[in-house]
């Protein structure tokens, strides 16, 4: 009769589920936001005097979210920078409003800007990103990765494809290319890179990518000290 497990290696046996995500899953900031603004247009009209507020603050969230989506910001530094032009963007646009005659001609072109929209606008954005987030989760369903103790298994495809590497000396690597990324979703890119297969496979914007590694690592240990148990008892 053998005895059971202890609850550290239980943990370490679970199979360690690895999805790698479109980009596009970075845009629910933007999604939160049409929300947010197709329900506060519901309630305020769309005569109300807030319906410009309510339009900048969008395009201001948008606008933040695809730059976040078109370019890396790999280093601390590259995004303090960021901020500091947003700050002085911002800053500039605030004083053209408050303090009308400092710039007269930036205060006539802030003030020409009047972006309006109405709940229907809003929702209708709601809609597009709910279908391709559902058609996302439906996609990943069909092409992801499964860490087990003795093999590392790559399922894809409608006809549910299976291929098969060896866990054992597997190596794995982890890489923030993208500051902001890991800030809204904690996520990275993993790369494993499987003993006797010439390639490395990379793993775009890994969620959790912290707790992905700790636990990948941790069963790679265990496997690692019962291999070397195994050969000590013969």
């Amino acid at each position: 009769m053998t005895a059971p497990l202890p609850s550290s290696q239980k943990d370490s046996a679970k199979p360690i589920i690895l999805v790698s995500y479109p980009k596009i899953v970075i845009l629910y900031p933007t999604y939160l936001m049409a929300i947010l603004a197709g329900v506060l247009m519901l309630i305020l009209g769309e005569e109300s005097v807030y319906c410009q507020g309510v339009g900048i603050a969008f395009l201001t969230i948008t606008g933040v979210n695809l730059v976040v989506l078109a370019f890396d910001f790999p280093r601390t530094t590259s995004l303090n920078l960021f901020f500091v032009f947003l700050v002085i963007v911002m800053g500039t646009v605030l004083t053209s409003v408050y303090v009308p005659t400092l710039l007269p001609a930036l205060t006539k072109i802030v003030n020409s800007v009047n972006p309006r929209a109405n709940a229907t606008f809003y929702f209708g954005i709601v809609t597009i990103l709910s279908l391709l987030y559902v058609a996302m989760m439906i996609n990943i369903r069909f092409d992801y990765w499964e860490v087990r103790p003795n093999e590392l298994l790559h399922h894809h495809g409608f006809l549910s494809n299976l291929e098969r590497y060896s866990a054992p000396n597997l190596r794995i690597s982890k890489e923030i290319d993208d500051v902001f990324e890991y800030m809204l979703l904690r996520s990275g890119r993993l790369i494993i890179h499987p003993s006797n297969e010439p390639r490395a496979f990379v793993l775009e914007t890994v969620l959790g990518i912290d707790k992905k590694e700790t636990a990948i690592t941790k069963m790679l240990g265990a496997l690692q000290v019962q291999v070397r148990d195994s050969k000590s008892d013969s």
